[in-house]
């Protein structure tokens, strides 16, 4: 179905019926009558397909109709794959959560919000409990404040029913978590990049030859030995 729908979007060859259209390729754009347009089409083997048919005039494209499709069909899959879906995700609390499990949900709230979803945070209020609205406006606002680095309000706390929601978004974009197996996977490879770039690196040859320093030193240790020699020598002559 998406096929056909995609099919249905072109008009292409004897279907173009305006009287010239722009053709456009690597080489540039050149505007030709529409015949002319459909005799370079034959003589290549390929189809005229319009791609803009709102131009003036209609832009078209010398390309066999099928690799044209094939080439819109991945341009969306890809589009498609770089969308982030978002998703709504819920947090609960009672109007009297204790310290322990309000960290517990704080923590699982930021993972949501870092990795690009929403998050709707409630208060549940049963029976009596609803007494108690207040306390559970001061801990939504409390929930809101603690995650101001990854999210933002998009609708302070309102009361609707037993329940009080509060909207959280991420402020940034979110990046897809990686499974274990993925995580292993980037690590051995770059374990490997490092070993083939240890074994392709020129070995440094043993330095035979003392330091800058170190034979300074010793030319002047062996000059004195060799004049102190020289000295006792002619002392004894």
């Amino acid at each position: 179905m998406k096929n056909d729908n995609l099919k249905n979007q072109y008009r292409i060859n004897e279907q173009i019926r305006v009287r010239e259209v722009r053709i456009v390729g690597d080489n540039g754009s050149t505007v030709v009558p529409t015949r002319d347009a459909l005799n370079m089409a034959r003589e290549q083997g390929v189809d005229l397909v319009e791609i803009s048919p709102n131009a003036n005039p209609p832009v078209c494209r010398l390309i066999d109709y099928s690799k044209f499709l094939y080439q819109q069909k991945k341009r969306q899959k890809e589009m498609k794959a770089k969308q982030v879906k978002v998703e709504v995700k819920e947090i609960r609390f009672g109007p009297q959560t204790d310290e322990h499990d309000y960290q517990f949900k704080l923590k699982h709230a930021k993972e949501f919000l870092e990795e690009g979803n929403k998050v709707r945070a409630y208060v549940f209020f049963r029976g009596r409990s609803i007494l108690f609205k207040e306390q559970g406006e001061v801990l939504l606002l409390r929930f809101a404040n603690d995650l101001e680095e990854v999210g933002k309000v998009e609708s302070m706390p309102s009361l609707e029913g037993k329940k009080m929601f509060l909207y959280l978004a991420p402020k940034k974009a979110g990046t897809k978590k990686q499974s274990q197996q993925a995580r292993d996977r980037v690590a051995a490879e770059a374990e490997a990049r490092e070993a083939k770039k240890a074994q392709q690196a020129p070995q440094a040859e043993p330095d035979t030859e003392m330091p800058a320093n170190g034979g300074l030193l010793a030319n002047a240790k062996i000059s004195a030995d060799a004049l102190k020699k020289l000295t006792e020598t002619e002392t004894e002559d």
